[in-house]
C-alpha cells in the first residue's frame, strides 16, 4: 500500500515511522523543499521529533503530486489553520485516494470543522483522533485511536488500512463529535498546565478536567454530536493524555504560563503550533452562538488574550455561585 503523509511535523513523522516499519510505500511530505532535503539526508526530524530515525524505506519529499500519485491513502497531518490551503494544493491529486485528517482544531474565523473545510475543498475527510502523542507512536508504543466518518464503510476502510500491531483503531460514525472533542480537549490541557505551573495540586486539576469535560459535552451536544463520543477515545481518552503528559505541547504552554511567562513569549521562543489557543477562541465563539456557558474556557481566554493573572482567574472560578453537579447547564 502506498501512503502519502502530508505534513512533516511531529505526528506526521511518527506516522511515517509507523508505516515505514510496517513495510508500506510511505512518503512523508514537508512543506519546504529545504526541510525535505535535510530530513531526507539526516533521517531524523530534529525539530519536531528528535531522537527517532525514519526507516530507510520512507521517501521524504516536498513534491505533493509525486507523493500522491498512485497513493491508496493520504494522511493530512497539518495544523488546523493550514488545512484549507493544504487541501487546495493537494485536491488535483486526490482522485480515488482515501483521505484522513489528524488535525485537532477548528478553522478560524469560520469555526468550520476539518470535515467542513474538506467539503469546501471537495475532499471527503475521515477524522482520526484520540490519545496519540507523536513521541510514543514513533517509538511503536501501544496506542489506540478512533477514525470517524458518517458512512460506516468509509470509517471501517480507514480503520483497516491504518491499523498496525501497536496502533489499534476503532471506527465511529460521529465525525462531528470526534472533531469537536479533539479540538476542545486542548483548551483544558492548557488550563491543566497552568494549574501545575501554579503548584495547586491534584485535587483542583481533577476538578478542572471533570468540569471542563462537562463544558465540552454541553457544547458538543448543542452542536449535534453524540454524547457518548465525549466519554470515548477522542474525548476523555485524549483529554487524560493531553492534560497530564510531559509530551503535551498544550500542557507545556500552560505550565510556562503558570510559571509567569506569557503565551506570546512561549510562542515566540518555540517552533510549535499550540492548537489550544485557536480552540479557545473557537469554543467561546461556538458557545455564544449556541447559548452554552463555558466558564473555564472563558477564564482561559482572559489569561491568554487579556493578560489576566492565572491566580485571579482561579479565584474567580472558585468564587462562582454554588450549584448542583447534576444540573447539566451549570
Amino acid at each position: 500500500m502506498k501512503i502519502a503523509i502530508i505534513g512533516a511535523g511531529g505526528f506526521g513523522t511518527a506516522l511515517a515511522i509507523l508505516y515505514g516499519q510496517r513495510g508500506d510505500d510511505t512518503w512523508l511530505v514537508a512543506r519546504r523543499p529545504e526541510a525535505a532535503a535535510e530530513l531526507a539526508k539526516s533521517r531524523v526530524n530534529s525539530v519536531y521529533l528528535p531522537g527517532l530515525r525514519l526507516p530507510d524505506g520512507v521517501t521524504v519529499s516536498a513534491d505533493r503530486a509525486q507523493a500522491l500519485a498512485g497513493a491508496d491513502l493520504a494522511i493530512f497531518a497539518v495544523p488546523s489553520q493550514a488545512m484549507a490551503d493544504t487541501l487546495a494544493l493537494c485536491r488535483p491529486h486526490l482522485s480515488g485516494v482515501l483521505s484522513v485528517s489528524t488535525a485537532k482544531g477548528l478553522a478560524l474565523p469560520s469555526l468550520l470543522r476539518m470535515s467542513e473545510v474538506g467539503a469546501l475543498a471537495g475532499v471527503d475527510l475521515v477524522q482520526l483522533s484520540g490519545p496519540s502523542h507523536a513521541e510514543e507512536v514513533g517509538q511503536l508504543k501501544p496506542t489506540a485511536v478512533v477514525v470517524a466518518h458518517p458512512d460506516p464503510e468509509m470509517a471501517a476502510l480507514a480503520r483497516d488500512r491504518l491499523a498496525c500491531p501497536t496502533f489499534r483503531l476503532y471506527a465511529s460514525s460521529d465525525r462531528r463529535g470526534v472533531e469537536l472533542a479533539g479540538a476542545f480537549k486542548n483548551v483544558l490541557a492548557i488550563a491543566a498546565g497552568i494549574l501545575d505551573g501554579l503548584g495547586l495540586g491534584d485535587n483542583v486539576k481533577a476538578a478542572l478536567l471533570t468540569r471542563g469535560l462537562a463544558e465540552i459535552f454541553r457544547l458538543g451536544v448543542a452542536e449535534g454530536a453524540q454524547p457518548m463520543t465525549f466519554a470515548g477515545l477522542a474525548g476523555l481518552g485524549d483529554l487524560l493524555a493531553t492534560a497530564t503528559s510531559p509530551h503535551s505541547r498544550n500542557r507545556a504552554l500552560g505550565l510556562a504560563i503558570g510559571h509567569g511567562e506569557s503565551a506570546a513569549a512561549v510562542r515566540a521562543r518555540t517552533p510549535y503550533v499550540y492548537e489550544g489557543i485557536f480552540a479557545t477562541q473557537a469554543a467561546l465563539a461556538l458557545a455564544e452562538r449556541a447559548a452554552v456557558e463555558m466558564p473555564i474556557a472563558a477564564s482561559l481566554a482572559q489569561i491568554l488574550f487579556e493578560g489576566h493573572r492565572p491566580q485571579d482567574e482561579v479565584a474567580r472560578l472558585l468564587g462562582r455561585p454554588l450549584t448542583r453537579e447534576d444540573n447539566s447547564d451549570a
